[in-house]
């Protein structure tokens, strides 16, 4: 084989990644005509998500998540092989009783924490974990693992403090109170957060895993900032200091199973994003391999980008992994500038930017 023929290959090989399927183990769809405009878009991805409860109202008991589930079941694209697994809203009033029913609906693999008033629809959200103990002490002891929203909700905390704050004061407590349960640090955003995670006892305690979305991945708080207000780089957890996000980078490439995927894709719509009080979330849900792909590749990583996004969270919440495999391609392309949902049209992140590698889809 001649020099050129060595070239050509090797850039081949280079320009194609395949990689077992990968879930997303952080998600929200909503309902309705969103759920029906936007699943397909995660579906194409992912294999499994895990789907966040916090609808208005909210998923509180067995039967309601149940229900949802059926709704989503009906908006997958015929031929597509997708699993939603479902969550539940933890509340002030959630009993064991219905701890247990959850786990035993076998769909049900996590039970969601928000802080009442953390971030978008958590104002049914706990207001004091003391009121949630016979729930939490069923959790325990079924193995079943609680999803935190890790942020203060005190109003007296700053906004770029609240995911440390909320480490030292409501985190390591609960984990302390609460030995053998098994918790997910969800879309974690700080260099604390991260060097809690893998740091983190589990001989004595319960296992410790955090999910990462792309933003925090991709950008700091200039990018939300600079330069004019860019609400669609609007979520909570907001973006940090580019020291957090160098952090998260590391976290994330480190091979370690505690860090998995989880994108936090949440759709708005435009209207709702660009108005005096706009909604926090970012979409991600119609690109988001390619984003990770990209994060990836310029930390000169792509060998781990399979243990993140297809590997560790199915260990962590103790499903098998996939089998079946999805390939992407090193491929300049524009992400749209909108989204269409019925009349209204929704933002995806990083709207007319150029990314370089693009799903290959059958």
């Amino acid at each position: 084989m001649d020099l050129q023929q060595t070239k050509m290959q090797t850039k081949s090989q280079n320009d194609f990644l395949k990689i077992i399927r990968p879930d997303d183990w952080h998600l929200h769809v909503r309902d309705g005509a969103v759920l029906a405009a936007v699943l397909p878009h995660t579906a194409r991805q992912f294999s499994r998500a895990l789907v966040m409860p916090n609808l208005k109202p909210p998923i509180t008991t067995t039967a309601l998540a149940l229900a949802y589930r059926q709704r989503i079941l009906a908006a997958i694209p015929f031929g597509r092989a997708f699993e939603p697994l479902m969550t539940l809203y933890l509340t002030n009033d959630t009993s064991a009783d219905e701890i247990a029913r959850a786990q035993d609906s076998g769909v049900i693999v996590g039970i969601k924490l928000y802080p009442a008033g953390a971030t978008t629809n958590s104002d049914a959200g706990v207001t004091d974990l003391r009121q949630c103990a016979a729930a939490l002490e069923m959790m325990q002891k079924l193995g079943l693992p609680l999803l935190v929203h890790g942020e203060s909700a005190d109003p007296a905390v700053d906004i770029f403090d609240r995911e440390k704050v909320f480490i030292d004061t409501v985190l390591a407590p609960l984990r302390s109170d609460y030995p053998a349960l098994k918790v997910v640090f969800e879309h974690i955003t700080t260099k604390e957060a991260a060097e809690y995670v893998a740091q983190a006892d589990t001989v004595r305690t319960g296992a410790i895993g955090a999910t990462i979305t792309p933003q925090h991945l991709l950008f700091n708080r200039n990018a939300m900032l600079a330069g004019g207000i860019r609400p669609h780089y609007y979520c909570l957890p907001v973006l940090k200091r580019e020291t957090h996000r160098q952090a998260l980078l590391a976290a994330a490439v480190s091979g370690s199973p505690r860090f998995f995927l989880g994108t936090d894709s949440a759709p708005h719509t435009k209207q709702a994003k660009e108005n005096a009080c706009g909604c926090a979330g970012c979409y991600t849900a119609s690109h988001a391999m390619e984003l990770y792909a990209q994060v990836f590749d310029e930390a000169h990583a792509l060998d781990k980008l399979e243990g993140f996004a297809s590997f560790y969270g199915a260990d962590f919440y103790q499903r098998p992994r996939n089998t079946d495999t999805l390939t992407l391609t090193r491929q300049d392309w524009q992400v749209p500038a909108e989204l269409r949902v019925e009349s209204e049209v929704i933002v995806p992140l990083g709207a007319n930017d150029t990314l370089r590698w693009q799903c290959v889809y059958a």
